[in-house]
C-alpha cells in the first residue's frame, strides 16, 4: 500500500507553495544522500551522525531471521511472555508495531513502583525482559533491569541469561555488562537517534520477539523508499514536511487524529518523533493525540492542523476544510513521517537531530537524587490532595482556585500540559481529563504519563515557544520497590523525575502547579471537580 496525502485549506496552500522550493533544493535526494548541510552549519555536525534511519529497511532486513530464530529457541523453553524496558524511541515504536499487528508485549516505559511491580508479578516463570537502551545508561532501563534480574535470582531460575536479551548501541555501558552477563545483544546502528529508530534493532527486535510480522513492516518501509528519494513535487515526505511546518502563519500544534486507519497507537510514536526533533531554540511543532471527538478539532482554532489517519484517502467523503486525510501501510507511514519531520526541521530553521533540553530534567533528576533533601511542604492540602506550584501562581484555598490561578495563565496562543506520574495501566481514566479541560480552556491540551513523556514531548515543552502551562499529577507510593544495588527506591526515582523536571520548567519560566496524592481512588474525584 502506497501513502496517500490529501490536504485542504491552509495545509493545501503550503504544499503548493513550499513543495516547489523543496524539489528545487534537492531537499529528498539530499536526505538519501545523507547530506549533513541541509540543516545548515550549526546542525551539521549532529546531522552527520544521525542520518542513518534513512538505510534502516537495507541494514536492518538480516534481522529479521535472527530476531525469527531466537524466537523459536525462547519458545521451545516455555519463554512466550515479552516484557519491554524501554523508554521513549526505544518504547513507543514498538508499541505500536506490536499494537498493529495484535501481538501481546508489555511495554514497561514506568517507574511508579506499582506498574513495576505488576509486571513482575505478571508470569515471571513464562518472561523474557528486553532491556532497550541507545545510550546503555538510561536510569529507568538499568533500574528496570537490575529489579528484574534479583526477581528471576530470587525465583530459582537457573537459565537468566536467556530471559535478557538487549539491544543497545556497540560499545556503550549495557553492551559491556551484558556481554559479560552473558545475554543476547542486539546491536544497533549508532548513527540513528532514538526517535528514528524504528525500523533499527530497537524497534524491530522486541517487535519481532512478541511475534509481529517484522519482515512485512519492513517490505511495506521498503515500498515508498524510491518514492521517498525522488525530488519530485508528490513526493509524500515533501508534502507532509510542508503540512506540518509550511503553513503561513505556521499552524504550530498538530492534531493527530486516528480516524479509521489499521495502524494502532500511532500517534503516540509520531508526538515524539515531532516535539524531540522541532522543540527547541522558542520553536517547534506541538503534537497533540486527539480522538475523532475530541473538542479542538470542532474548535476551529486558527494555529492547529489537524491531521487524520485515515483507512483510504481514495472515498468519496471530502477532506474537511483545513484538515488533512493520510493513508498507508505501518512501515510506509513509519518512513514517510521520518522525512517529513527532517524537511520541518529545515522549514523551521532548526536541527531536527539534538534534544538539548532532555538532559537538563536528567540532570535535576540525578541532582535531587544524589542530595535527597526533604520535599517542600505543601502550600495547601485539600481533600488528601497536596498543591505545590512553581512559577509564582496564586493558589488561593481551595483545589478549584489552585487549578483557576493556572489556567488564568494561558494565552491565546498556549496549550495546557497535563502529566500524570501515576500508574497509567491502573488509572487509565486519567486520560479523561485532557478533553475536559481541553473543553473548558478552549485551547489544546495535552496529556502525558511521567516519566515517559520526558523523553518525548518533554523536550518540547522546555525547547520550544513558551506558552505552555502545566499540571502535574503525582502519586505517593504506599508501598516503595527497592532498586537492586541502588540507595532509593522506584517511589524516590519516579517523585525525583516529577520534581526535577517541574524545576527545569520553572526556570525556563514556565508555571508549574502539583496536585500530589496519597490514594488516587479518594483524592480523583476532587481532582476531577476542581479540572471541571
Amino acid at each position: 500500500m502506497t501513502i496517500a496525502i490529501t490536504a485542504s485549506g491552509a495545509a493545501a496552500e503550503a504544499v503548493a507553495s513550499v513543495v516547489p522550493q523543496l524539489v528545487a533544493d534537492l531537499v529528498a535526494s539530499g536526505i538519501t544522500a545523507q547530506d549533513p548541510s541541509l540543516w545548515g552549519p550549526d546542525a551539521e555536525d549532529e546531522a552527520s551522525k544521525r542520518l542513518g534511519w534513512t538505510e534502516a529497511v537495507a541494514v536492518s532486513a538480516p534481522l529479521v531471521r535472527e530476531i525469527a530464530d531466537l524466537r523459536e529457541k525462547l519458545l521451545a523453553k516455555g519463554l512466550d511472555r515479552f516484557v519491554l524496558a524501554g523508554m521513549g524511541g526505544s518504547s513507543l515504536a514498538p508499541e505500536v508495531i506490536t499494537r498493529t499487528y495484535g501481538v501481546e508485549l508489555t511495554v514497561l516505559d514506568a517507574t511508579e513502583p506499582g506498574q513495576v511491580r505488576a509486571a513482575l508479578a505478571d508470569h515471571l516463570e513464562r518472561t523474557v525482559l528486553v532491556v532497550s537502551s541507545k545510550s546503555g545508561s538510561t536510569v529507568e532501563t538499568a533500574s528496570q533491569r537490575a529489579v528484574f534480574e534479583k526477581a528471576f535470582r530470587d525465583a530459582g531460575y537457573a537459565d537468566i541469561e536467556d530471559r535478557i536479551v538487549v539491544v543497545t548501541d556497540p560499545g556503550s555501558p549495557l553492551d559491556q555488562s551484558a556481554r559479560e552477563a552473558g545475554y543476547v545483544v542486539f546491536n544497533a546502528d549508532p548513527a540513528i537517534g532514538g526517535r528514528y529508530s524504528a525500523l533499527s534493532a530497537f524497534g524491530l527486535v522486541p517487535s519481532g520477539l512478541a511475534g509481529a510480522d517484522i519482515g512485512e513492516l519492513l517490505a511495506e518501509a521498503d515500498a515508498v523508499t524510491v518514492e521517498l528519494a525522488q525530488d519530485r513535487e508528490d513526493n509524500p515526505g515533501l508534502v507532509l514536511g510542508a503540512v506540518l511546518a509550511g503553513t503561513e502563519p505556521l499552524r504550530d500544534k498538530i492534531a493527530i487524529v486516528a480516524d479509521g486507519t489499521h495502524i494502532q497507537g500511532f500517534a503516540d510514536w509520531a508526538e515524539q518523533l515531532i516535539a524531540e526533533s522541532t522543540g527547541k531554540e522558542g520553536r517547534g511543532l506541538l503534537p497533540i493525540v486527539l480522538d475523532v471527538d475530541s473538542p479542538e478539532i470542532a474548535a476551529g482554532l486558527p494555529d492547529v492542523q489537524v491531521v487524520r489517519l485515515v483507512a483510504s484517502t481514495e472515498e468519496t467523503r471530502e477532506v474537511a476544510p483545513g484538515e488533512v486525510e493520510i493513508s498507508g501501510s505501518l512501515g510506509g507511514q513509519i518512513l514517510v513521517w521520518e522525512y517529513a519531520v527532517a524537511v520541518a526541521g529545515r522549514l523551521l530553521g532548526i536541527n531536527p537531530f539534538d534534544q538539548p533540553d532532555v538532559e537538563s530534567a536528567k540532570a535535576a533528576t540525578r541532582a535531587l537524587l544524589e542530595g535527597r533533601p526533604e520535599t517542600s511542604p505543601a502550600a495547601l492540602v485539600v481533600d488528601g490532595v497536596e498543591v505545590r506550584e512553581r512559577g509564582g501562581i496564586a493558589l488561593g484555598d481551595t483545589l478549584d482556585s489552585a487549578v483557576d490561578a493556572l489556567l488564568a495563565r494561558l494565552g491565546d496562543d498556549g496549550y495546557v500540559s497535563i502529566q500524570a506520574y501515576v500508574d497509567r495501566v491502573a488509572h487509565p481514566e486519567l486520560i479523561g481529563l485532557r478533553d475536559v479541560l481541553a473543553r473548558r480552556t478552549g485551547r489544546p491540551v495535552t496529556f502525558g504519563w511521567g516519566p515517559r513523556f520526558l523523553h518525548s514531548t518533554g523536550q518540547y515543552h522546555k525547547g520550544g515557544p513558551k506558552t505552555g502551562v502545566f499540571l502535574q499529577i503525582t502519586q505517593v507510593a504506599t508501598t516503595d520497590l527497592e532498586i537492586p544495588d541502588s540507595p532509593f527506591g522506584f517511589g524516590t526515582l519516579v517523585a525525583a523525575q516529577a520534581a526535577g523536571d517541574a524545576e527545569v520548567l520553572a526556570d525556563h519560566g514556565r508555571p508549574v502547579l502539583t496536585l500530589t496524592v496519597t490514594d488516587v481512588e479518594q483524592s480523583l474525584p476532587a481532582i476531577l471537580e476542581a479540572v471541571r
